[in-house]
């Protein structure tokens, strides 16, 4: 009688399955996977102040998600590059999922006031959301390249500044979609764009992934376009017209970045329609 994995075939006394979970053998824990020591043991708050540990939480989440983003956003770039559009826009609906939570994060920003935010903001210059390299590494990489951010991050490590240098020199997710337009036999030249993109919103019946890839990038600009409106709403309500900490004009500054457009193409081919 042939032996099977779990007993013997016809053997009333068939062993269960090995188990693959639970306690048994204990090689990993819930905290070890995570590294929930070294995690919790970075918000190390530099004064008093009650509400320091609420701040120091919330823009720690942001840099999480912000890393979280740029493994996606490289994968949908590749994606497109490949001509693998399905898996491009499967991953574009994590990232605007992401990208809600990080607007709707803003709330719990807000539920500091002015005062509880004036007991510790001196302790922060000249520290500021200007300097985070990741969030630079994604305008970058959404196609809103500006080498001059490179000489005004002037407390960046050589590791980060290379960061940015590369995301300078690689393809955006705009060069990937037009990669993906050409591989459809659409001219891509500066001249023939418009014309390309009039195609695929005209004739869905043969252009409709495109489209909805296309539809999916203006979601990425639109979501992103939000969460900074948001954010200098709750910079508003926390400093009004101050300086920022790093030595901006504060909230101004940030309200002239609220006009940025990834595709500002895609935002013209309405006019076109």
């Amino acid at each position: 009688m042939p032996a099977t994995p779990y007993g013997r075939a016809g053997s009333g006394d068939v062993l269960p399955p090995p188990r693959s979970f639970g306690e048994e053998g204990g090689r990993l824990s819930y905290g070890g996977y995570l590294r929930l020591p070294e995690l919790l043991g970075q918000q190390e708050q530099r004064s008093g102040a009650s509400d320091e540990l609420l701040f120091i939480t919330v823009h720690q989440v942001y840099e999480l998600w912000f890393k979280l983003l740029l493994h996606e956003l490289e994968r949908i770039r590749d994606a497109m590059i490949e001509g693998a559009l399905w898996r491009a826009r499967h991953l574009f609906r994590r990232v605007h999922a992401v990208e809600k939570v990080m607007v709707d994060q803003v709330q719990v920003l807000e539920t500091m006031t002015p005062q509880d935010f004036l007991e510790f903001r001196s302790v922060l210059a000249p520290a500021s959301g200007f300097q985070s390299v990741q969030f630079r590494e994604l305008e970058f990489l959404s196609g809103a390249k500006d080498p001059a951010y490179l000489g005004r991050l002037r407390d960046a490590s050589e590791a980060e500044l290379a960061r940015l240098r590369r995301r300078l020199a690689e393809p955006t997710l705009w060069d990937a979609f037009l990669t993906a337009l050409s591989q459809r036999g659409l001219p891509v030249s500066d001249e023939e764009i418009m014309e390309s993109l009039l195609a695929v919103a005209r004739d869905r019946g043969s252009y409709d992934d495109l489209w909805d890839l296309a539809e999916d990038l203006l979601t990425h600009d639109e979501t992103t376009a939000l969460w900074r409106m948001r954010h200098v709403q709750m910079v508003e309500r926390q400093i009004g017209t101050k300086s920022g900490t790093g030595g901006s004009s504060g909230a101004p500054y940030l309200r002239g970045r609220t006009r940025l457009h990834f595709f500002p193409l895609l935002w013209e081919l309405r006019a076109w329609l």
